[in-house]
């Protein structure tokens, strides 16, 4: 009996330039290619989520290619340690490659199931792929972890080379996979009990024009001046190198941006404290208000502000809010409502396409004043002069918010310069009592 090596897929579904795949295609046996549909992640969520129908059809993309060269994606549905106990118990499995992930479920599922494989002498080999840099990469000279973007970013773009930049020649070993078994089906979205929704998946294109007028077109949520590359870093249809090197040949800014989504990795890996708690202790002695009914009309896009309405709104309707707006709605839950950052950061794990737990975390304690590098907490964005300087014309805003000029338009829910000295007051008991 042929002994193979199982790749196993999770935020990395693409053939080309792909770590993990490249070093099972070149370790000397033939190569399965596999995905879990775990059943620990997919019963949290809805049948109607746009994510589980965005990687089927990543994975339907990945199968058509493999068929080319006569291979095939095994797809599997349930625990992934149920998944590998089986894949033992049929005695070809030589070893397992697959990609690190670093997010406190994966990091236990990859432990247990590397143990699993250790009890039957089975190697489990992990790779990095999802970032440039991970874990202990880039720290501060005495090795501690860097809390602060700049110095971050400075010591990150220090130590780059070519190295990290280099693609991996998957395309060269593709005759290295295993021969499809003509039975192996590709699975229905209907068979793992979700629906087919309006979601359209696109092999990502990166758009030079657009990445080189980054820096002006950023901030204006009118304007199509974004990449919209996260969902493809998320779920790993882009490679990272592949978009750092665009990057770094036309904008630094957009560069930047990369940097900020491996920071908040690192803030992550370093202080697994913040999935649930402020990364600044004090900042859980604050006492949110926590009103339901508000939260209810911020959900909606109901709260009397139309950016932030409008933000709320094409979060609802397409998984997907600008990331100047994302700024704005979650410094008012958190300011000018005085609701949990946490209360946020949950519904945008529900909703958004491109959800990353460290980079919502980030952003999100960012907002609140209680991350690492956070903005001040008396920084309180204004949602009037925010519109002013981001959408004077209205467009984004009459997008979204058609009746915003009209009677059936909710009256602002609370007063800004009322909201802001509440705010204010609330943090700095809070922050009093623990100096």
């Amino acid at each position: 009996m042929e002994k193979i090596n199982v790749f196993w897929f999770r935020r990395d579904l693409r053939l080309q330039d792909n770590a993990g795949l490249y070093k099972a295609l070149t370790a000397g046996q033939k190569v399965q290619p596999l995905f879990i549909f775990d059943k620990n992640i997919l019963n949290e969520l809805p049948s109607s989520d746009r994510r589980v129908d965005f990687i089927h059809q990543a994975l339907r993309n990945i199968h058509k290619q493999l068929a080319d060269v006569q291979a095939g994606l095994q797809i599997e549905y349930g625990d992934p340690k149920e998944v590998f106990a089986s894949l033992i118990r049929d005695e070809r499995l030589h070893a397992v490659y697959t990609n690190h992930d670093y997010e406190p479920y994966a990091i236990q599922r990859d432990l247990e199931i590397a143990e699993l494989l250790k009890d039957n002498q089975i190697p489990f080999y992990s790779f990095k792929d999802q970032v440039i840099f991970e874990k202990n990469d880039v720290v501060k000279d005495d090795g501690r972890p860097y809390t602060v973007f700049t110095p971050y970013s400075k010591k990150w773009k220090a130590i780059l080379n070519d190295q990290h930049l280099h693609t991996f020649p998957t395309d060269q070993y593709f005759g290295n996979f295993v021969k499809s078994d003509p039975k192996m089906t590709f699975p229905g979205l209907e068979q793992l009990g979700f629906e087919k929704t309006d979601l359209q998946f696109m092999v990502p294109q990166t758009d030079t024009r657009i990445i080189q007028n980054y820096h002006l077109n950023r901030d204006i949520p009118s304007v199509a001046g974004t990449t919209r590359m996260g969902i493809h870093l998320r779920f790993g249809t882009i490679s990272v190198r592949q978009l750092t090197r665009v990057a770094l040949q036309n904008n630094e800014k957009y560069l930047n941006e990369l940097i900020w989504r491996e920071f908040y990795q690192s803030l992550l890996w370093h202080f697994p404290h913040v999935v649930s708690k402020a990364f600044k202790p004090a900042y859980d002695k604050i006492q949110w208000r926590n009103n339901e009914a508000e939260f209810e009309k911020w959900c909606n896009g109901l709260t009397g502000y139309p950016i932030v309405d409008a933000g709320m709104r094409e979060l609802n309707e397409t998984g997907w809010m600008h990331n100047r707006v994302r700024m704005v709605v979650a410094s008012f839950l958190t300011k000018h409502l005085l609701i949990d950052w946490r209360w946020g950061e949950a519904y945008f794990a529900e909703k958004l396409l491109d959800f990353d737990l460290a980079s919502n975390n980030g952003g999100w304690q960012w907002a609140a004043g209680s991350g690492a590098d956070a903005a001040p907490y008396f920084r309180i964005f204004n949602p009037t002069l925010q519109t002013l300087k981001f959408d004077k014309d209205l467009e984004y805003i009459r997008k979204w918010v058609p009746e915003f000029e009209s009677f059936e338009y909710p009256p602002p829910m609370v007063d800004h310069a009322m909201a802001r000295e509440r705010c204010l007051q609330a943090f700095k008991i809070a922050l009093k009592e623990e100096s």
